[in-house]
């Protein structure tokens, strides 16, 4: 029997700036995989007929005399939509993509595109949890993919679609195993709690220790050296509290700021949704927006009432 045809969209935008609302896209590429191998691509810029961010033209280089000539937005959505299809969209945090292309949809046909979207960024996090940086670049130098260009459409596209077949295998194969679990669903969740009580007792045992590691070096010990090179020591660190309000200004003259401060972006978002500040002001937020993306989680609701995020 001949082996059942597999279509996937690979693909990538690079927009004016971050917000799909606003914003709108300067360049699209996309690559057609049938059966994990490459075979029609499509790419071109586009006039946003708008202003191009500076922090958008750092991250892409794309300037407005690059797009000035290229197809607008009404010309050239007829092609992407064209050639994307009905067919599963693939790309990195594809979210952030997805949602540019839907919201110029929407503005060209009065349609939002139906694509099935799959994220690899996702995917890669789910195939390796212990990988730190889950970004495009981390994910090409896992499966070995050489790249000379990034941040254009068609470079990221490539690079994703050279590495997306191997990392589609290892996924489907953990994806196949975690279904073959979900029979046995009750009996993990048992181990799961057991596995956290666990972990939570050998953190206290961990705390412990450190405790008298402490005691050892306030009464006068040495640093001790393990047989394997590990050296346990000790060092005493004195910190302030500052007041923000009173400092503020002088982080801001030396540059310092926005190293010395850490922006509760969920607060932000909160902030901007609510009915609390002025439609002015929301503006204003929504404009300093720099990467939208998306996450998923359970909840394990404790007996004590207190939710706990996994």
């Amino acid at each position: 029997m001949p082996k059942k045809k597999c279509i996937e969209i690979i693909l990538d935008v690079e927009t004016t700036g971050l917000d799909y609302t606003k914003e709108r896209m300067v360049e699209f590429a996309a690559i057609r995989l049938e059966n994990g191998k490459m075979k029609d691509r499509f790419e071109t810029l586009i006039n946003p007929e708008q202003h191009i961010r500076k922090s958008s033209i750092a991250v892409h280089g794309i300037t407005e005399d690059d797009v000035k000539d290229a197809p607008t937005e009404k010309e050239v959505m007829p092609l992407i939509l064209d050639f994307i299809g009905d067919y599963p969209i693939v790309a990195h945090n594809v979210i952030f993509d997805y949602s540019f292309i839907n919201e110029a949809s929407i503005r060209q046909t009065g349609n939002p595109i139906s694509n099935v979207r799959i994220d690899s960024q996702m995917m890669f996090k789910e195939v390796y949890p212990d990988i730190e940086s889950c970004g495009l670049e981390s994910l090409m130098n896992k499966f070995n993919v050489e790249f000379s260009t990034r941040h254009r459409a068609m470079a990221d596209t490539e690079g994703l679609a050279k590495a997306y077949p191997e990392l589609k295998k290892l996924y489907e194969k953990k994806y196949a195993w975690q279904i073959q679990q979900m029979q046995n669903i009750d009996y993990l969740f048992e181990r799961y709690l057991r596995i956290q009580q666990a972990v939570q007792t050998m953190q206290s045992e961990l705390q412990d220790l450190k405790s008298i590691f402490r005691l050892y070096f306030e009464k006068g010990g040495e640093p001790i050296q393990s047989p394997t090179g590990e050296i346990l020591s000790y060092q005493s660190k004195q910190a302030y509290a500052y007041d923000f309000m009173e400092i503020k200004d002088i982080l801001e003259e030396i540059g310092a700021l926005h190293k010395a401060v850490k922006l509760n972006n969920n607060f932000i978002d909160r902030l901007i949704s609510s009915g609390s500040i002025s439609k002015d002001v929301k503006e204003k937020l929504s404009l300093a927006r720099q990467q939208l993306s998306e996450t998923r989680n359970i909840h394990i609701n404790k007996s004590d009432k207190k939710l706990e995020h996994v």
